[in-house]
């Protein structure tokens, strides 16, 4: 599991499966990408996001506004996906752009300071960029990549 911000973790599916490690890190709520794992006192959204595929806007601002909302509600908030590479990756971006107002690339350079491995697919990237209305080459997000893996 990957610490973002003090409210905010990227993590992989075996994370939502393991209730002392959420419990640890006081996770309360969890958008779950690969499937759902109910667990108690753990408010959840499934969602089903496939890898690769660009995201249809309607489950990608539910995804989002889970997020929001549940910070909101100061709850320590676990995004996760099979790997927690890509599609976990990119709705942690679209949750720092929106509680930060960070530019997209920025929050990706935040999270891949202290995730070496997040890389969300390109098709992923593209899909954010349209919903946010940015023109980020996918180029850019290589090589920010490239820069925390050497």
């Amino acid at each position: 599991m990957y610490f973002i911000r003090p409210w905010l973790y990227i993590g992989k599916h075996r994370d939502t499966l393991n209730l002392p490690q959420l419990q640890g890190y006081h996770i309360r709520a969890m958008l779950q990408l690969e499937e759902l794992v109910p667990q108690p006192g753990v408010h959840c959204l499934y969602l089903p996001v496939a890898d690769g595929v660009p995201f249809a806007k309607t489950d990608f601002r539910r995804g989002v506004d889970f997020i929001l909302l549940e910070h909101r509600l100061n709850r320590n908030v676990l995004v996760a996906c099979a790997a927690g590479i890509s599609r976990s990756v990119t709705f942690a971006i679209a949750a720092l752009k929106e509680t930060e107002q960070m530019p997209l690339l920025d929050a990706y350079r935040d999270i891949v300071k202290v995730h070496e491995r997040a890389l969300p697919h390109q098709a992923l990237w593209l899909s954010l960029c349209a919903f946010y209305h940015e023109s980020i080459p996918y180029i850019d997000v290589l090589r920010l990549y490239n820069r925390a893996c050497s």
